[in-house]
């Protein structure tokens, strides 16, 4: 029995969305699910104790930064990531690829792996699959994932082949090395760049190989959002239905939904916490820029459709005050608020899956979001 497994619940009868269940050694979670990002060990501003409150079944923590510090030796003589950071449920670490190769001029790739200097001193440090492979095992994450290169948009064809022959070579080694496979498992990531025929490649490699759950990458990274949800209507029907699908670094909610429609499972970004700590909340309308004059005096809460601790209980007016003098509370509202909304926006696309009225709840949204 593999360490994580997926369960298909229901399939909408008119679309290609699905609703399932993820089995993990920390837990059952129901999908399609956003994952919070709690890059270096934590979500910003937020507690385990208030993460788990609002639903988050599993965050996502960045190989890469935690290689650099406080190093993943450290964390596994804590006894790994669930217990340094006390976070009991589901954990997903990425590879570092994506960072490692967002460091441009400071990384060099070879097949053997990526040399780069560290972005906090400037020292050399190498990664390969191999090394990838045993800082996760050492963090201890429910998932983790291959040591991938991410195609950058654009690119042309020559390179992108290249690249994505290269990543899949990756692959197989990254299958090699991950030995801690009783409460560990190790995600491929489909390539490809913005043309079909390489994400066919990739998708049909990588399932070769019979990976536990499979990632696609590579999507969100500048293009239109037309064309990433035309490379997902081509590379999705190219995975097992029996096995989870993440669409990694997508978190606002016209392409969650746009996702969910085609059939991913998983999702997660940064976006959330990011603009939040700008002073910006997500609504189903859009975002609303809470630090913007014209809700001074505006004592009405954020959503007035949601829950989350900070709508229950303060005004717009007031989080605008927090922001514009810098009080950490303020940043600390916004970011409960869109993960808060994020959680239960997936609840809800849940729940119109099983009751096979997804069509309508797209719909909805969209008209919602295009008056916003």
């Amino acid at each position: 029995m593999a360490a994580v497994t997926y369960e298909l619940i229901k399939r909408c009868s008119k679309t290609g969305a699905r609703a399932g269940r993820l089995h993990t050694p920390h837990g059952v979670f129901d999908t399609p699910i956003f994952m919070p990002v709690g890059t270096q060990a934590t979500v910003k501003a937020m507690s385990p104790h208030e993460l788990e409150e609002m639903g988050a079944g599993i965050i996502l923590s960045n190989t890469y930064h935690l290689f650099l510090r406080p190093g993943h030796e450290l964390v596994a003589e804590a006894g790994g990531l669930h217990s340094f950071m006390n976070w009991h449920k589901g954990i997903l670490t990425d590879s570092g690829g994506f960072q490692v190769f967002s460091l441009g001029p400071l990384r060099k790739i070879t097949e053997e792996g990526v040399t780069f200097r560290s972005h906090i001193d400037g020292s050399k440090q190498f990664l390969s699959p191999e090394r990838a492979t045993e800082v996760q095992m050492a963090l201890g994450a429910d998932i983790i994932m291959a040591f991938d290169e991410c195609v950058p948009y654009p690119a042309d064809f020559e390179y992108a082949k290249a690249s994505t022959e290269r990543t899949t070579r990756w692959a197989e080694r990254c299958l090699k090395a991950h030995t801690r496979r009783d409460d560990q498992a190790l995600f491929g990531i489909v390539q490809g760049g913005m043309y079909k025929e390489l994400r066919t490649m990739s998708a049909h490699d990588l399932v070769a190989m019979d990976f536990p759950g499979y990632a696609i990458g590579g999507l969100s990274v500048g293009e239109p959002k037309s064309l990433m949800y035309e490379m997902l209507e081509h590379t999705v029907p190219e995975l097992p239905e029996n096995k989870a699908r993440y669409l990694m670094g997508v978190g606002t909610p016209d392409c969650l939904v746009e996702g969910v429609l085609r059939g991913i499972d998983m999702f997660d970004c940064v976006f959330p916490t990011r603009v939040a700590r700008n002073g910006t909340a997500m609504t189903g309308k859009g975002r609303l820029v809470i630090k913007n004059a014209e809700y001074a005096r505006d004592f009405r809460p954020i959503d007035e459709k949601c829950d989350c601790y900070a709508c229950r209980n303060f005004s717009r007016a007031y989080i605008r005050h927090l922001l514009k003098t810098e009080e950490i509370f303020g940043l600390r509202l916004t970011t409960m608020h869109n993960l808060h909304f994020l959680i239960n926006f997936m609840k809800q696309m849940r729940t119109a899956i099983i009751e096979d009225n997804f069509p309508a709840f797209r719909d909805e949204f969209w008209a919602d979001w295009e008056r916003g």
